[in-house]
């Protein structure tokens, strides 16, 4: 499954690709908040149009930088924290871009190929335990380092850690919640580059730029206790993909940013950071403002943003008034939904998603 290199990544998913209908975004809102879970659809897929793809063809010049320095930084410390027996295991699909780079970094900086899966985890549900039961047993459960793109509220950390705790009671076997992103903007993960919450590009667009993968999908009407969990593969979209040209852009600015990676990790204990969750806060005056009781329905941060934008029904956007001129694409995909744009300063987050309870 996916577009990438076979050596690139391994997709643990089953393709269920004509065996779902995809549903429109009001239809997919309404039984969300009706208590169906998200996991139990799919979305149509956003097509972009061609002002929102100059967007993402520019971000992937303005961010460059800092994704590759980002990525080194966060490659070298999950390298120092597990060795060469590292394993990268994405959490598909936001996470599978960033392993991708990471593992290319690492072979480019250090002739290493290391290993590097894709697999499901869903708030709410967990992880996919064939998934994890298939690679504990091929490789030591404390080689395995989870990957993601960015923190938002911190919810799939959470999710993460009382996953690991399930999967100890069921199989017996211990696995380290250890969460590798670019951009922790929320304070919830422990292995990151920065705290600053950038644009990592692949955020901008959906499977076209996650190898034509579909998010993860579990009903039990389709996926059985054997299977891993599903996902569909968007062939019909081949002609759009632009994986490999995120990718290939971000590793060609991997070699200029090798001094400032070694001077970031430079004397670095070997340890990892514990998370403070000092996103929280700003997430409670948002909810407070508003009057939302449902935290599910605010998602704060760019990545966690531009995904309302492009798969729910937003109420309004919040902008932080200091980084608007670095959010086009939020702006541009708001004014295509006809969504309203506020200017919010008192968040942690460079801008915030609300969606407005139904």
């Amino acid at each position: 499954m996916g577009t990438y290199p076979p050596e690139d990544v391994t997709f643990l998913l089953t393709d269920i690709s004509g065996r779902v209908r995809e549903q429109s975004t009001e239809e997919r809102e309404r039984l969300i908040q009706s208590g169906v879970h998200y996991s139990e659809m799919l979305p149509i897929e956003y097509e972009p149009t061609p002002r929102y793809m100059d967007l993402f063809e520019s971000s992937l010049g303005s961010e460059a930088q800092w994704v590759a320095r980002a990525t080194g930084v966060v490659a070298e410390r999950c390298l120092k924290l597990r060795g060469k027996e590292l394993v990268l295991v994405s959490l598909a699909r936001a996470g599978t871009p960033v392993g991708v780079l990471m593992r290319r970094y690492l072979r480019l900086r250090h002739q290493l190929d290391v290993p590097h899966y894709a697999i499901s985890i869903i708030r709410g549900k967990g992880f996919d335990h064939n998934a994890l039961r298939w690679l504990t047993a091929r490789y030591p459960a404390s080689a395995l380092l989870f990957v993601d793109g960015w923190t938002g509220k911190g919810a799939i950390t959470k999710e993460l850690l009382r996953a690991a705790e399930e999967y100890e009671t069921q199989q017996g076997v211990t696995l380290n919640p250890d969460l590798a992103v670019l951009a922790d903007p929320g304070y919830c993960a422990n292995i990151l580059g920065t705290h600053d919450d950038r644009l990592v590009p692949s955020a901008c667009l959906n499977s076209t730029v996650s190898g034509l993968v579909s998010r993860t999908f579990h009903r039990p009407d389709v996926i059985t206790d054997s299977d891993f969990h599903g996902a569909v593969f968007y062939e019909h979209l081949r002609e759009q993909d632009v994986s490999l040209r995120f990718i290939e852009a971000m590793c060609d600015a991997m070699p200029s940013e090798f001094s400032a990676v070694d001077k970031a990790v430079a004397g670095e204990p070997l340890r990892v950071d514990r998370p403070s969750w000092a996103g929280w806060e700003s997430i409670g005056h948002i909810a407070a403002h508003h009057g939302i009781d449902d935290l599910n329905l605010i998602k704060p941060g760019v990545g966690e943003t531009t995904r309302v934008l492009l798969r729910r029904i937003p109420w309004k956007i919040l902008i932080h008034p200091d980084r608007v001129e670095q959010l086009s694409h939020v702006l541009q995909l708001a004014k295509e939904r006809d969504v309203g744009v506020e200017t919010w300063p008192d968040m942690s987050y460079a801008c915030c998603g609300v969606i407005r309870p139904l």
